[in-house]
């Protein structure tokens, strides 16, 4: 027979726990949208009305509603475990969403829910959990309450309304109604929870457009991250890997420059996070945002400037988020073991391009504005026209013009390293869309050449000729374009 002891957690412990997750407001209010799409909502409304401490925050659907045994069900805290099976619109998996991400942020919650035109309510008063130190569901909520359910519910015959009263940070007797910076913080947060619901839901609501959520009465636009219709974009071929019995689909992109973008668009790419912090992987399931911009804790891999267009998308099957350690607050992501080689390849790989040709990016910005030695070319865009001139202050270019001789061997290392360096990527940058495979001067980066080392001596000779130092001669060689990505003499 076995022997035990029934160790059941007390009901304060547990509510300071689930209290405690560390869900943000947005986080927390998307998990409460996410249970509205799971009950085939068309409609999803999103409310903020502050009234000082007695300030409340709701949401709103119109789907199917629930029974009392399914609002009880819904109201216990892990009544469904992550095993549990799930219909196919179901954005959960631990039972807790609700309940954890309500307590995060209020003291008071009720959710009153229809099928049929006849409203039934429950509320977690946590006050009174604790003063009696038992999971007590309140049937009848207050009068006060009461009041706000009667003007979410007016007309619906189905449905379901979450309402949070008492709200952390806001429920406070030195927070008063004519507060005006307390009140425009509650409305930042409004501000801050519509962002991240539209990067949240961005592809969901561009798929599904039978649904709409609305945040204080404006309907929400998705935020896509890969900026998937502009011309510009460079998108990767997917990849397809096996997990299982499933697979896991990969596509990497790498976003325009900043040059490439107007002011507004640049803005909206940048993303509520910046650009920095909207770099990395874009974790979806059934087209719901996990995680957003991070690099999964991949070996070597750190957020960097020269890395913020590199964006890499990832739907992992529902079946198998345990695999991908989805966190209670669908805010972490741990990848499989099996896969971890597979994504580090894709990442070193869109980091790579997204380096490349922000490094060509920076060298079209030094052409039209950078020191007169380092390039043989400038281009400029005047009224709308693209001008490529020879840059004639540079030290090779002026010899050549200056000196009655033309000694020939001058002159071919001038007409070399102007075959070499015409400015391919400044006129894609500004006339085409951005590509990875323009031609490299003296064959790109690596030790120079005798070819190249000849056109460099012949710089060098100049240099000396103007009267620079040997050192400093190396130094200008060092820095002037196509030498700066060679090996040679300059540098060594």
């Amino acid at each position: 027979m076995m022997d035990f002891d029934v160790a059941a957690p007390d009901p304060a412990g547990m509510v300071a726990s689930l209290s405690s997750l560390g869900y943000s407001l947005p986080a927390a209010i998307a998990d409460l949208v996410d249970n509205s799409i799971s009950a085939d909502a068309l409609g999803v409304d999103v409310y903020f009305t502050w009234e000082g401490q007695t300030s409340w925050i709701a949401v709103t659907d119109d789907g199917r509603g629930m029974t009392e045994a399914e609002l009880v069900t819904a109201m216990t805290v892990a009544a469904r475990g992550p095993s549990t099976v799930r219909s196919a619109t179901d954005l959960g998996r631990f039972g807790v969403g609700l309940k954890s991400a309500s307590f995060s942020q209020a003291r008071k919650l009720t959710v009153a829910t229809a099928t049929d035109g006849r409203w039934r309510v429950r509320t977690w008063d946590l006050d009174v959990v604790e003063r009696y130190k038992e999971w007590r569901l309140l049937r009848e909520p207050d009068e006060a309450t009461s009041a706000l359910l009667a003007k979410l519910t007016n007309g619906c015959r189905h449905g379901t309304v979450v309402l949070w009263e008492q709200l952390s940070g806001y429920h406070d007797a030195a927070v008063a109604k004519e507060d005006q910076k307390t009140r425009e913080q509650f409305y930042a947060e409004a501000e801050r929870t519509e962002m991240h619901l539209a990067m949240v839901f961005g592809r969901f609501l561009e798929r599904s457009a039978r649904c709409r959520i609305r945040v204080r009465g404006t309907a929400l636009t998705g935020w896509d991250p890969f900026l998937s219709g502009h011309p510009s974009v460079q998108t990767q071929p997917p990849e397809v890997l096996p997990l299982g019995s499933r697979s896991v689909r990969v596509q990497a992109y790498i976003l325009p420059t900043v040059r490439r973008l107007s002011d507004i668009e640049a803005a909206h790419a940048a993303g509520p996070h910046g650009w920095l912090g909207q770099q990395g992987f874009y974790v979806y399931r059934r087209d719901r945002l996990i995680l957003a911009g991070d690099w999964l804790g991949l070996r070597s891999l750190r957020r960097e400037e020269k890395f913020n267009r590199a964006r890499i998308a990832i739907d992992i099957p529902a079946e198998n988020d345990a695999d991908w350690g989805v966190d209670v607050r669908k805010a972490s992501v741990v990848p499989p073991v099996s896969l971890r080689g597979h994504l580090l390849r894709i990442a070193k790989n869109t980091r790579d391009l997204a380096s490349r040709s922000e490094r060509q990016h920076g060298n079209v910005a030094s052409l039209s504005h950078g020191d007169p030695l380092r390039f043989a070319w400038n281009v400029k865009r005047i009224n709308g026209r693209i001008l490529l001139r020879i840059n004639r202050k540079h030290p090779l270019v002026d010899a050549v013009a200056k000196d009655g001789s033309a000694d020939p061997a001058l002159v071919r290392a001038l007409l070399r390293l102007l075959e070499e360096t015409v400015p391919v990527q400044a006129l894609r940058v500004i006339h085409e869309t951005d590509t990875a495979d323009d031609p490299e001067p003296f064959g790109g980066p690596g030790p120079a050449d005798e070819e190249t080392l000849g056109v460099a001596g012949k710089v060098y000779e100049v240099l000396l000729g103007r009267g620079h130092s040997p050192e400093k001669a190396r130094e200008v060689l060092n820095s002037m374009s196509p030498f700066n990505e060679k090996r040679g003499f300059w540098n060594t």
